[in-house]
């Protein structure tokens, strides 16, 4: 593992520039190539998402909460509970402000990538409709971008793998239960592995299901674990109500922080804040487009404005709300804990000293709703590798990965799923800046047409 981490850690640094340019600087261009239209139809986005526009008939699998529920299912989860914890770890409460910025330039790239998902649009090897980034790189640049979507897919057989979520899950409960002491003596390795395969049996009772199944499983979980969480904060926020400004004021003042602790000063501070944004809300991955690619509408647009959400729901709102908690409770200044143990220690001494039980709870609806949604992924991406038939084979590969990633340290995982995330940057995001004009053009006829 040390071996394995150690050469993550040296290529990872090289990735940085290409995920800045492309991401920021790519993302900026949307923005203002979009001259802030996804933005203004905000409202019409939730009514869309209501289900106020759905026709029955059109094609696809899903309907437009579902597709929304199951990418917010992928998203919204441990990214956002210790993901965080880890970037003020790393870089301070300032780091926060960069995850901000990275997550508004986000939802403008969540419009244009799963717009695309919906226009371009093939049928796999069973005659299924499938979208996402490798058919819009196939269909709209054309056969000979082929060795893009490829590059992506093998990207995204590694970057959909659920090492963060298992990993961190597992911490929580050997955090909050510590089985050595409250069960038997069997050893942090022991526990960590008999979690693991716990986890693996669990999993693979749903994700065998079929996507069907698992938006149906995400659909239900991913609004109850969503409103429990932001009740324990809302409640941790209100009995620490005068902490509140301070804490954004100090998130604020440390942003430009020139003589930050980060190995890297301010140019440290945004690379931790663009990661653990890209992580938290995948804008600019592809991992959503390949959800969304699946809905229910004829559309492109419609679905470019549902997809937008995502990244405000889980970045804007969860981020800031864990941030401010982590910030006021102060278990932000203990220098060893480091991902979900600081988010623990922050509960624990914000509710009455049980609060670290109560978001062990949360975590374990955020975790396996996680791991239900993120195979679906991998199988995509292997599919359109091979067919569909050697893709499902990649369900075993995803459940087997869920009882070394229990094992694997912080790390290793954070920088496996960075580097994998990296990389399916390029390819996704050169064939959404290639293809945008497109959009604008729908955008442009679909505006046109609506009364809103």
């Amino acid at each position: 593992m040390k071996i394995i981490n150690d050469f993550l850690a040296a290529v990872l640094p090289y990735t940085e520039w290409v995920m800045l340019f492309l991401i920021v600087g790519g993302g900026l261009y949307l923005v203002a190539y979009s001259k802030l239209l996804p933005y203004r139809y905000f409202k019409h986005a939730i009514l869309i998402t209501s289900g106020k526009y759905d026709n029955p008939d059109d094609p696809g699998e899903v309907s437009h909460l579902q597709a929304l529920s199951s990418a917010v299912a992928a998203t919204v989860g441990l990214g956002n509970i210790s993901g965080v914890a880890i970037a003020i770890y790393l870089g301070g409460p300032g780091v926060v402000f960069w995850i901000w910025m990275t997550a508004l330039i986000g939802i403008c790239i969540k419009f244009y990538s799963c717009s695309l998902a919906i226009m371009y649009r093939d049928k796999d090897s069973e005659g299924n409709l499938q979208g996402g980034p490798m058919y819009y790189i196939t269909m709209g640049m054309g056969k000979k971008a082929r060795p893009l979507a490829v590059f992506f897919c093998i990207a995204g057989l590694f970057g959909v793998l659920p090492a963060f979520t298992t990993n961190q899950f597992t911490q929580t409960l050997m955090g909050v239960i510590n089985p050595n002491e409250t069960i038997a003596v069997f050893g942090d390795f022991n526990w960590k592995l008999g979690i693991g395969i716990v986890l693996s049996i669990i999993t693979s009772f749903v994700i065998f299901g079929g996507l069907k199944k698992i938006a149906k499983v995400a659909t239900a979980i991913v609004p109850f674990m969503v409103l429990l969480y932001l009740f324990a904060v809302i409640v941790i926020m209100t009995m620490n109500a005068g902490e509140i400004w301070p804490s954004l004021k100090l998130i604020l003042a440390e942003a430009f922080n020139l003589k930050t602790a980060v190995q890297g000063g301010l140019w440290g501070l945004i690379i931790i804040g663009i990661r653990r944004a890209v992580f938290s809300n995948e804008s600019g991955v592809g991992n959503a487009p390949m959800y969304h690619g699946q809905s229910k509408t004829t559309e492109p647009v419609q679905e470019g404005l549902v997809a937008m959400l995502g990244p405000f729901i889980d970045t804007i709102v969860v981020c800031t709300l864990t941030a401010v908690v982590i910030i006021l409770s102060g278990a932000y200044l203990d220098a060893e804990s480091n991902g979900i143990v600081m988010t623990l220690i922050a509960f624990k001494k914000s509710l009455f000293g049980f609060g670290d039980v109560l978001l062990m709870i949360i975590v374990s609806a955020f975790a396996l709703s996680t791991l239900f949604t993120y195979s679906y992924y991998g199988t995509k991406c292997l599919s359109f590798l091979t067919n569909v038939k050697v893709g499902k084979l990649y369900n075993y590969i995803y459940v087997g990965s869920i009882t070394f990633a229990a094992v694997a340290s912080v790390d290793l995982v954070v920088n496996l799923i960075d580097l994998s995330f990296a990389l399916m940057v390029i390819p996704n995001m050169i064939a959404v800046l290639y293809l945008s004009p497109r959009v604008n053009l729908a955008m442009k006829t679909y505006f046109s047409k609506i009364n809103v």
